[in-house]
């Protein structure tokens, strides 16, 4: 019992030493446990800003969480934005009339791209959801649905 808890010690004093020190100012990270999930107002999904401000001209970075059962309606953005699809499957539609039917699922791994002014809509059906945005900000939704 004693060789056991020896070794053990051993192993994790010897894993702490190779765990080094880097400079935060060259190489910066945020662990996924730590990332700051918030829910929209609709309770539709929850966005998480990695790096800049949506809501700022300039780049940003942010994951969104679709919730199961979920999607955007119509709309444009006035930016290009990209896409990776991290988690589960998204659902991707265009035109001016909603029809979730017609949507088309993009599975994890695979990239999109939402070109500026053009209309589309998105989201989840069956399974969360997790994608990573990248873009030049202001982020904005312009509906564009017609009834």
């Amino acid at each position: 019992m004693g060789r056991i808890l020896i070794v053990a010690i051993t192993v994790a004093l010897s894993q702490a030493c190779l765990a080094g020190d880097i400079d935060r100012s060259a190489v910066d990270f945020t662990l996924a446990k730590d990332i700051k999930w918030v829910r929209n107002a609709a309770g539709t999904n929850e966005s998480a800003v990695l790096y800049g401000d949506p809501a700022k001209p300039g780049p940003y970075v942010m994951q969104l969480r679709w919730l199961p059962g979920n999607m955007s309606r119509p709309h444009f953005h006035p930016n290009d934005r990209f896409f990776t699809v991290i988690s589960g499957t998204w659902w991707v539609g265009t035109g001016e009339k909603f029809d979730p039917d017609s949507t088309v699922p993009v599975t994890a791994g695979s990239y999109v791209v939402h070109y500026a002014q053009k209309i589309h809509y998105d989201g989840a059906k069956g399974e969360e959801c997790v994608i990573q945005v990248w873009g030049m900000g202001p982020a904005t939704a312009i509906p564009a649905e017609k009834k």
